[in-house]
């Protein structure tokens, strides 16, 4: 039979057609088998296309949605577009079109790209977030938040990229820059959208603990972003203003009785009152207007100079009754904690400096248990160790950890502070100022105030008369959208111009996948209560603190709104590494882009696939390499020409015996070769290892004796295809066919193994004298200890070794080796 040569582009060109005529990956529902829900992250549509990076997400997401399947599961594996965003209004403005138009083209390329690479999604469920029936449901789900008090509108000093023309939430902030163009972020005072996520830190910070199926890189990546802290609030009052109250909070309220100053942000809103009339006034008001143009990174990082200015006024201490000065720094930020700190210089090291500085008095109040006491003229550095405290009134000789619950169950008691716990998360700032995202259902009222837009007035629909300059808002330029109707009264109205935060439609989309087709509602809360949470979750580590945080914020509001039965959205998550090239991640800026297209054309998506995953386990870097790529095409031929080499015997019956040792080892590698792929994929993801097997597998079919059992060399040859099947779905769907079935390959189930044939009969092991290799041996598996030593002792070419000389002991390693020690 003449062997026909295997042509990528042909194979897969054909399987992808069939696949698509027959539906072939719509979700399989069938409530007798158990659920899996298989997600990737889903694209932004960008003009650029897939990368390699979006490959390999998309390849070892497919993987495990595939072998799922053939292990028996209903599976749902959908697909979508984050279709709303910045660079497409860029686009618009520079190539004179509307986002819509643009976006709409680059969701069509990335969609034929995918299928290109063989993905198995259930396009059926296909959403793009920019689509009108989907974010009709974001303004849906934006006016639940704002009736559970969680959406709404303050005056605040937000994040402004003067690039982007747009507010930034702090998670956007990225060492001081825009974490999209890397510009330099400033405070802007604006009227903003906030949504209350600060009134879940406390159970996304204890749920993190149910989540053990999360890389604990992530999780401490939130847990550090919600940043806990346990102290107590104490309040000092301002004389002078009425006795106006400034909060702090401190984790060291042992401390309290060593305050000799207090700082406030230069943003606090005490500070015009602080400093009306005062000697400092004007330079102060310059002061503050300078730090607008710096970032709040570069204010707190520690080898910036601590700069202030003494307002000229003070506060009351609430406990002793002194009068403390009050200053403003650069160090001190509005967005953390209470916009105010104490100044408690012999305990702390940034106050120390700061005291020494501006010579403001140090009180020491607590000293170290040894006979060594340090004295104010001997300190040259803060103390911050444990001790007792002194100079502290009732609480003198008490040790500072007690210290710390008595001092602020005192502050409760007399109602000047109490214990509190304070979180570094800050609400969610939702505003955007620009016109492709999901317009705020609010409509602004001279009589009613601000109202929300009612359910059946949804979606409030983008407009298309704007104008694309880059200079302003797009949609304050719309008459036909900023002028509208009040729902409540039927008097004019004027529209909310500000659009959402476009991970606010990443929050919920796989909600959104459950029941795509839904128009009354999100989401089928009976079909999301089934498939939730996603089984596994692939995507990178990037979008730890931003989506996933956010994601499990929603996922809370739901629950807690009835809608949802449980409270967190992912159960297990797999954190890709990058795809490297020439040392570098993959950029154009660098010049070391790969394009998938590229690969395909010229090795097929099945050897993209197979190298992807072969390279390098999941969670490592890939280091992409040509000769890596060439060496599984190589491999893909050769299990081609395999199954070509054997087609007269595959496609026959034969009697199935073993007898030979040559058969009983091809059947071992058979079941060795299972167990190590089902348990590299289902268990670790470790999709390399499994790979290897199968060559190793591949290579024993090679050297198979030709007089060998014919039926289980089939055996052997029909495991590899069944093996291979998620990582490369064309190839190994055109081989099964090749080989006389007729139901596609992805329907098989997953082979198993017999652990009884997992058992070598023989094996060989190594002999040592004293460490050093003198011979090798094949002995039965079955033998006892004893009798592998009695056995290796007796050999007439160890004996040589060991002659005349006393054996002090032998090891025996089991399957292993054997080594005697002899003097």
């Amino acid at each position: 039979m003449d062997e026909k040569i295997y042509n990528p582009a042909e194979v897969e060109q054909k399987w992808q057609k069939i696949w698509e005529e027959t539906n072939a990956f719509k979700t399989n529902e069938d409530d007798s088998k158990p659920k899996f829900y298989a997600l990737e992250q889903f694209p932004y549509p960008s003009g650029d296309g897939l990368h390699m990076g979006h490959v390999r997400v998309y390849t070892i997401g497919d993987v495990i949605a595939r072998f799922k399947k053939m292990k028996g599961y209903q599976v749902l594996h959908p697909m979508g577009a984050d279709a709303f965003g910045l660079p497409a209004e860029n686009a618009a403005i520079q190539r004179g079109i509307n986002p819509r138009e643009w976006t709409l083209k680059n969701m069509e390329r990335i969609r034929s790209e995918q299928k290109r690479l063989g993905v198995s999604y259930d396009w059926d469920r296909y959403v793009g977030t920019c689509l009108p029936d989907y974010y009709k449901f974001t303004q849906w789900l934006f006016l639940l938040f704002y009736e559970r008090g969680l959406a709404y509108k303050k005056e605040a000093a937000v994040n402004w990229c003067s690039s982007c023309n747009t507010v930034l939430a702090n998670e956007q902030v990225e060492d001081g820059k825009c974490w999209r163009c890397d510009n330099e972020v400033t405070k802007k005072e604006l009227s903003q959208w906030f949504l209350k996520i600060t009134d879940y830190a406390e159970r996304l910070l204890q749920d993190l603990d149910q989540l053990d199926g999360w890389p604990d890189k992530v999780k401490m990546m939130q847990k550090n972003w919600i940043g806990k802290s346990e102290g107590a609030e104490v309040v000092f009052t301002v004389p002078e203003l009425d006795n106006a109250k400034i909060p702090v909070f401190t984790t060291r309220p042992d401390t309290l009785f060593g305050v000799t100053y207090m700082v406030v942000a230069p943003e606090h809103p005490l500070v015009p009152n602080l400093i009306a009339g005062k000697e400092n006034e004007e330079k102060i008001k310059q002061f503050i207007e300078d730090l607008k143009k710096e970032s709040e990174i570069a204010r707190t990082a520690t080898d910036v100079e601590k700069v202030g200015y003494f307002t000229g006024s003070y506060a009351k201490h609430p406990l002793t009754g002194e009068n403390i000065p009050i200053w403003v720094a650069n160090y001190v930020l509005m967005d953390y904690g209470t916009g105010a700190v104490m100044g408690v210089p012999a305990h702390d090291e940034r106050d120390f400096l700061f005291a020494k500085k501006y010579d403001l008095p140090v009180k020491i109040v607590i000293q170290p248990k040894s006979e060594e006491k340090p004295t104010l003229d001997e300190m040259t550095t803060a103390y911050t160790g444990d001790g007792m405290l002194v100079n502290s009134d009732i609480f003198n000789g008490l040790e500072n950890r007690e210290a710390i619950k008595k001092i602020s169950e005192h502050l409760k008691e007399n109602g000047k502070g109490k214990p509190t716990v304070s979180y570094r998360l800050r609400d969610w700032l939702i505003s955007r100022q620009r016109y492709w995202g999901t317009p705020i259902p609010i409509v602004y009222c001279d009589d009613c105030g601000t109202v929300p837009v009612p359910l059946d007035q949804l979606p409030v629909v983008l407009p298309e008369d704007v104008v694309f300059d880059g200079k302003n808002n797009p949609l304050t330029t719309s008459e036909s959208f900023v002028h509208t109707t009040c729902p409540s009264c039927g008097k004019p109205a004027r529209r909310e111009t500000d659009t959402m935060d476009t991970f606010i439609d990443s929050s919920w989309y796989y909600f959104r996948y459950i029941s795509p087709h839904e128009d009354t509602k999100p989401f089928d809360s009976k079909e999301v209560n089934k498939w939730m949470p996603v089984d596994e979750y692939v995507g990178g580590i990037e979008h730890a603190v931003l989506h996933l945080l956010y994601s499990r914020f929603f996922t809370k509001v739901l629950y807690d709104a009835g809608l949802i039965s449980h409270q967190e959205p992912f159960k297990s998550l797999l954190t890709q590494g990058m795809v490297i090239k020439d040392g570098s991640k993959m950029s154009k800026s660098k010049g070391n882009v790969v394009s998938p297209n590229e690969i395909i054309e010229k090795y097929g998506a099945d050897t993209g696939r197979l190298f992807i995953l072969f390279a390098a386990p999941p969670d490592r870097d890939l280091d992409w390499t040509d000769t890596g790529v060439e060496g599984s095409h190589r491999f893909l031929n050769r299990v081609w020409r395999m199954v070509q080499q054997h087609l007269d015997t595959i496609t026959k019956t034969h009697e199935l015996k073993v007898e030979t040792e040559a058969e009983k080892e091809l059947r071992r590698m058979i079941h060795v070769t299972i167990k190590r792929a089902t348990e590299d994929i289902d268990e670790r993801n470790n999709f390399n290892t499994a790979i290897s097997a199968i060559m190793e597998l591949v290579n024993k079919i090679y050297s198979y004796p030709a007089d060998g059992n014919k039926a289980l060399l089939k055996e052997a040859i029909e495991k590899v295809v069944i093996l291979l099947a998620p990582m490369t779905p064309h190839i190994t769907e055109e081989l099964w066919q090749m080989m006389g079935h007729e139901d596609s390959i992805h329907n098989v189930s997953w082979p198993t193994y017999n652990e009884e044939y997992l058992v070598l009969d023989e094996v060989e092991i190594v002999i040592q004298v004293n460490g050093k290799i003198r011979g090798k041996i094949v002995i039965p598996t079955s033998l006892s200890k004893e009798e592998v030593e009695e056995k290796v002792l007796g050999l007439e070419k160890i004996s040589e070794w060991t002659q005349g000389k006393q054996i002090r002991k032998v090891i025996v390693v089991p399957g292993k080796l054997v080594n005697i020690v002899v003097v």
